[in-house]
């Protein structure tokens, strides 16, 4: 093995690590990532000293960080990111300009310089979006609200770090004298910034699909995970080429593909190289702890660690509160955010490099970061084997997953207002169901009234396998949210096409885009009992019944036949605001000569 190339061996190295921490840490339930943590240890310059030149190795791994920001943008069409701006620039900004004036004001108290004081501030205030989205992704919170507004804050997180490194040269230090950039620098960065951020979404909307389209014809897999990959790896080149984050551009890049026939083929194909990546990511983490300065500054070390978890985790979860997370969510959410951060290593090595402060601070805080990192994972296991347990004792019995394959007729997606008559309906009959439904509160009380509800998501294809989909007579869509409803369909499509489905639709535009996807069984939560009420009003007002009766079916019938008509231009709204206008003007007419054969009917003379 002397004379085998560097790579060859740092592979062997990398990968004999993981194989052998990563299981023995799952079966100690301590999860994978506290095993690639340990494996980067026991390899690191303070372990075994197998693998020395540690910074290279992590700007590598960041690449996995990248591909599960541009994976998570694909889930993320523009209209629902939109959606989230709110939250993204309302909680995010909330967290990081809170848990920053609070760090920083603890500081200044102890005694710190307050240039010091604000970038460590500004650094500490940054979380882990590598773990905190794989903990998300591993535990299926990302569709819940705790989840949801985790993923906003970081979102703006890597928002927020472009301006904090706007800012450290003009905190920084030569020879005493602050350095102070010219006015030209700073705007020739800023159309640098504008420009490729343009070329990233003209690009996206203008040029991905056709070129995709045109690869996807060669008809050969590999060259599409090739084109997959390139796509990433020229964003990042183009986002660092400007000092931005690569995750943000990959992040970009997904939302603009996430309405494109490929999103699943990309999903796919870059799955696997995300999880190797990552794996390598939490790996060089491990092997960047510097326990030299831990041996030196003990003291200093645990007093940084534990008091900006302690401030952060406060701020948070007042955060938490604020924005009424449920209970049993908070600690989670608490500690996912609490930990420091990837963006903190590129904050303090850039403040040290701009003479803000000394490269042993920046040592003392880049070892304060990774064993955040390192301690999150753990307390997170006691959270789950000490304290959740109290909130589930508290709420009633666990929630129950689906351990076994299923093999019900009927499977109902959504155990809501809607999801709930249908099921009443199929245990009258006899019929047994497999009810998924991923709102915890949901699950426990549909429980307490006898239903067998299992906590799952939907839109996860492992969850519909084992449901039971390849044998199921019918698939009912009854979730609440648009998007998601959209997304199981979609998923259904692709990898059960014989599964019939009857399907819920919120508004006409629910309705259209169902029917788009060939969802002929589409009922409009809102019609059939609006009809009901129409009814009610028309008695009330002296109509007898039948007729109130006969009139609301006459203009279900109509309406049925109008929305058939106003189907094919429902992306055209000048078309479709003409078809509705005709309609509702036939119908009045029809129900205005209806009126007259009435009436002439009633006269003494009619028979004559």
């Amino acid at each position: 093995m002397e004379h085998a190339p560097a790579w060859l061996l740092n592979s062997l190295i990398y990968l004999s690590a993981a194989v052998i921490a990563v299981p023995v840490s799952k079966a100690l339930g301590l999860g994978a990532i506290i095993g690639y943590l340990a494996a980067g240890i026991a390899i690191g310059p303070w372990g075994a000293g197998l693998v020395t030149n540690v910074e290279d190795i992590l700007h590598f791994a960041e690449f996995g960080v990248v591909l599960m920001l541009f994976l998570v943008g694909l889930e993320l069409e523009p209209r629902r990111l939109w959606s989230l701006r709110r939250s993204i620039f309302g909680w995010g900004a909330l967290q990081v300009l809170g848990c920053t004036a609070l760090l920083m004001l603890v500081a200044l108290a102890c005694g710190v310089s307050w240039r010091l004081s604000l970038v460590g501030a500004l650094g500490l205030a940054l979380s882990s979006t590598a773990i905190a989205l794989q903990v998300m992704e591993e535990r299926n919170l990302l569709p819940t609200p705790s989840g949801q507004a985790a993923f906003s804050i970081l979102l703006f997180q890597d928002v927020a770090a472009i301006p904090i490194l706007a800012l450290l040269p003009l905190l920084g230090t030569v020879s005493g004298q602050n350095i102070d950039p010219a006015p030209v620098e700073y705007a020739q960065s800023a159309i640098k910034i504008i420009a490729v951020i343009a070329c990233i979404v003209l690009g996206g909307r203008l040029l991905l699909r056709p070129l995709f389209r045109w690869i996807a014809r060669s008809r050969t897999p590999e060259i599409f995970t090739a084109a997959a990959l390139l796509l990433v790896v020229g964003i990042s080149a183009l986002m660092l080429l400007v000092g931005l984050s690569m995750a943000l551009g990959a992040f970009l890049a997904g939302v603009l593909l996430a309405e494109s026939e490929y999103r699943r083929e990309l999903e796919t194909d870059l799955e696997p190289f995300k999880g190797l990546l990552l794996g390598l990511f939490f790996i060089a983490v491990g092997m960047s702890i510097d326990f030299g300065v831990l041996r030196e500054s003990p003291g200093a070390m645990a007093l940084v660690v534990l008091g900006f978890l302690v401030v952060k985790a406060g701020v948070i979860y007042s955060l938490a509160r604020h924005i009424q997370l449920p209970a049993a969510e908070r600690p989670v959410f608490t500690l996912l955010l609490a930990q420091g951060g990837e963006f903190a290593f590129v904050v303090f090595q850039a403040a040290a490099g701009a003479h803000v402060f000394p490269a042993q601070t920046a040592s003392l805080l880049i070892g304060a970061v990774a064993v955040s990192m390192l301690l999150s994972p753990l307390v997170l296991v006691a959270v789950d084997r000490l304290l959740l347990p109290r909130y589930a004792a508290r709420r009633g019995s666990a929630l129950e997953e689906i351990a076994e394959p299923q093999d019900a007729p009927v499977i109902i997606a959504g155990f809501g207002r809607y999801g709930q008559i249908v099921g009443r309906v199929m245990l009258a009959e006899g019929i047994s169901s497999t009810v998924l439904d991923h709102d915890a509160d949901m699950v426990e009380v549909a429980r307490k009234l006898g239903y067998r509800v299992f906590y799952g998501d939907a839109t996860r294809l492992d969850l519909l396998r084992i449901s039971g989909a390849d044998k199921a007579k019918v698939l009912v869509v009854a979730v609440d949210d648009v998007e998601q409803s959209l997304a199981v369909v979609d998923l259904v499509r692709e990898h059960f096409p014989q599964l019939p489905i009857v399907a819920r639709a919120r508004d006409v535009t629910h309705w259209n885009q169902l029917r788009e996807r060939g969802v002929t069984l589409v009922e409009r939560e809102l019609f059939e009992s609006s009809l009901r009420s129409a009814r009610s009003v028309l008695e009330t007002l002296g109509q007898p019944a039948h007729v109130a009766r006969q009139t609301a079916m006459r203009f279900r019938q109509h309406n049925l036949a109008l929305f058939e008509k106003m189907r094919p231009h429902f992306k055209d709204s000048s078309k479709l605001i003409a078809t509705i206008k005709q309609g509702r003007q036939q119908l009045e007419e029809q129900m205005a000569q209806e009126r007259a054969d009435q009436e002439k009917r009633k006269r003494p003379d009619w028979h004559d």
